[in-house]
């Protein structure tokens, strides 16, 4: 009988993932949603997609600018959002505009979507993305924001800025 071979190594340890955090691939994400709305809460919801849709979100082609969701008949639908047609996908191709299923348990949709309904709120898709291979939604719910509201906003954020920078240039880079 022989002794089995002594494994070698490289020196490089294997690229490990950390179980707590799966693989996201963030595809669009509505900066201006947070500048417009004063977001409340959020949620993760699955998306009803045909295949040239996907094949075109994983070439990293997605506007979120102008979308926003709606419920109708007891489902929530994500309206104006486009996704440009694939090259490949010839006659099978899909329309760039159209309403597109938000895929959200009953509970979900009566607590969320009936809490915008009844306080006047709006749904708003703040970020898309691939998790574990599957495409999600990041839906908000939020409050528009007056221009005042903005205002001082933009004070409070350049103000917290400052300060950060002020710290972090008194931090021990030794005097300078």
């Amino acid at each position: 009988m022989t002794a089995p071979k002594p494994t070698r190594t490289t020196g490089k340890k294997p690229a490990a993932r950390p179980a707590d955090k799966p693989a996201e691939r963030v595809v669009a994400e509505n900066r201006k949603a947070r500048h417009d709305y004063e977001i409340l809460d959020t949620l993760e919801c699955g998306i009803a997609l045909v295949g040239s849709e996907v094949k075109s979100l994983r070439g990293g082609r997605m506007s979120l600018d102008e979308a926003y969701g709606r419920v109708e008949n007891g489902e929530v639908w994500l309206l104006g959002s486009d996704i440009p047609e694939y090259e490949k996908a010839n006659q099978l191709n899909h329309k760039p505009k159209r309403p597109r299923k938000l895929l959200l348990h009953r509970r979900e949709i009566a607590k969320f979507a009936g809490q915008a309904f009844e306080k006047g709120l709006t749904l708003v898709p703040l970020r898309m993305y691939f998790k574990d291979g599957r495409v999600k939604v990041l839906l908000g719910i939020g409050r528009g924001r007056k221009a005042h509201d903005k205002r001082q906003k933009m004070k409070a954020d350049t103000a917290r800025r400052e300060i950060e920078t002020a710290l972090r240039g008194r931090g021990g880079r030794g005097g300078r």
